[in-house]
């Protein structure tokens, strides 16, 4: 295995053109200076001699450089590219969902069925960095961005980069960046307060129209509020309710996340989720270069070039929405999960009307008499199995598990297809490979006036692994034009009907 970057020739040609579609695919280290920065970074350009590259932040970090404060590397996206392989993508998605923030790499390793050894080698492979280097390389370039973006203080951005010791922050931060963390806030100057809001990088383009379209037509009452510019819900993380808000910066490509009044330790799993929800890692041009091959899809790219995987906040409210939407329309749906939040959701004290309930918990729908709220009897225990599955642990939403570990535990459970198992890796999950064949929409698009089998639909696909997602993504819009929409279908249980999610 090899480091996954561009060849030197490119990466030279890139830093000397400030190539922003390389922002993230690799990282530039100038040996005269001691500094690291990204592709795009404005200040002059160093001689040729002095440079290195190195494929990720935490590769140049480990071979002793420090971050720039111009391009400031902790608002590089990242290369999604790590994707195609499988090993490292679920290796990845374990360390955002925090398993080294207070366990040793031994823990990532048991979780990947590797040896420490075996992982090591992975990652030093493919990223020039260890996982524990990754992860303190992470929460070290999370605390330079909340130093220089917010009011919060010191001892808040110790916690959500993971110490529990002021001391050893400041210690680790004065090594990594070569200066302490208030010499970094004066240096930067004053910030207003009040709550904090965050820059999320992205590599253009992002259709950010379409995405809260999506969104806002699947908006569940209570706990979402979508408008024309903006995705607002409702967040309960280590027992406080909050509400964040994501817009567009109309001027660079970067989401703003107001974080609202969260506990501190929990901006990074709240960042890494937001950044799922609206697929911002992608690597659109690696993924249009596989489906342009395809001239329905070539034509669908030309048309809306920015569709991303719409993602979900959490994974069973993704699957019990699926569930819900079974056979009906999105408003039928919607209406189903206003109910289900009116009855068995948590009301929330404190925040704003419209905006204050909780999901219910898996826990809350295993026995509960479901067919009070209008739900047929057979769509009512599919859901109570779901929720009990989910309880148990037999269904998880970790992106750590492999596309087909999850449809196998997904379809064991009654009243799940592979329609709607996949249709939750997609959404729950962001699997770039989910492809629902069984898709009514689907099919019918492909079949271009006429309908093509499920086989059928599969087969086609194979061409486009492993970004089908993304596909989906673009014949759903197709599809618009036509009197079938993507705002019309939703989650087959065991035939594939198109119903509403």
């Amino acid at each position: 295995m090899q480091l996954s970057m561009p060849s030197h020739d490119q990466c030279e040609q890139a830093r000397l053109a400030r190539d922003a579609r390389f922002d993230g695919l690799f990282f530039t280290a100038v040996r005269s200076t001691g500094i690291y920065c990204r592709p795009v970074c404005p200040a002059p350009a160093p001689r040729r001699e002095n440079v290195s590259y190195y494929p990720t932040a935490a590769a140049a970090a480990a071979a002793g450089y420090r971050p720039c404060l111009r391009c400031r590397p902790e608002l590089s996206p990242d290369d999604a590219n790590f994707m195609q392989d499988h090993t490292l993508h679920r290796a990845l998605a374990l360390l955002d969902e925090g398993i080294l923030q207070e366990r040793p790499a031994a823990a990532l390793a048991d979780a990947m069925e590797l040896s420490t050894r075996q992982l090591q080698r992975l990652f030093v492979a493919r990223l020039g960095a260890t996982p524990a280097q990754l992860h303190a390389t992470r929460r070290l370039l999370l605390a330079k961005q909340l130093l220089t973006e917010t009011a919060l203080p010191v001892t808040e951005i110790a916690l959500a980069a993971g110490f529990n010791s002021l001391r050893r922050f400041n210690g680790a931060f004065l090594e990594g960046c070569g200066m302490p963390p208030s010499a970094l806030r004066r240096q930067h100057g004053a910030v207003p307060g009040g709550e904090p809001v965050l820059r999320l990088a992205y590599r253009p383009p992002l259709d950010f129209a379409a995405m809260l379209g999506f969104l806002r037509k699947r908006a569940i009452p209570g706990i979402e509020r979508i408008d024309e510019h903006s995705y607002q819900r409702v967040i309960v993380a280590n027992g406080r309710a909050s509400l964040i808000r994501v817009s567009a910066d109309p001027k660079r490509p970067e989401l703003r996340l107001q974080l609202g009044t969260s506990d501190a330790r929990t901006i990074p799993a709240i960042v890494a989720r937001v950044r799922r929800v609206f697929d911002l890692d992608a690597d659109l041009a690696t993924v249009h270069a596989c489906l342009n091959h395809e001239p329905l899809l070539a034509r669908g790219i030309a048309e809306r070039p920015g569709l991303r995987i719409p993602g979900g906040w959490d994974g069973f409210e993704i699957a019990a929405r699926a569930v819900l939407g079974q056979q009906v329309s999105v408003a039928a749906a919607t209406t189903l999960a206003r109910r289900l939040v009116d009855r068995f959701g948590e009301h929330l004290p404190g925040l704003p009307e419209g905006l204050d309930r909780q999901f219910p918990a898996p826990a809350a729908l295993a026995d509960a008499p479901l067919e009070s709220i209008g739900l047929p009897r057979t769509r009512a225990a599919t859901l109570r199995a779901v929720a009990r599955a989910c309880a148990e642990g037999r269904l998880d939403f970790s992106r750590a598990q492999t596309l087909e570990q999850f449809v196998r535990n997904a379809t064991a459970l009654p009243g799940i297809g592979p329609w709607t198992a996949h249709y939750m890796a997609l959404r729950a999950l962001g699997m770039p490979d989910a492809f629902p064949a069984g898709d009514l929409v689907l099919q019918q698009v492909l079949g271009e006036g006429r309908r093509l089998s499920e086989r059928a639909t599969e087969a086609r696909s194979q061409a486009w692994r492993p970004w089908r997602a993304y596909a989906v993504l673009h014949l759903w819009h197709l599809s618009q034009a036509g009197a079938t929409s993507p705002a019309a279908h939703g989650a087959p249980s065991r035939t594939p009907r198109a119903p509403g999610t």
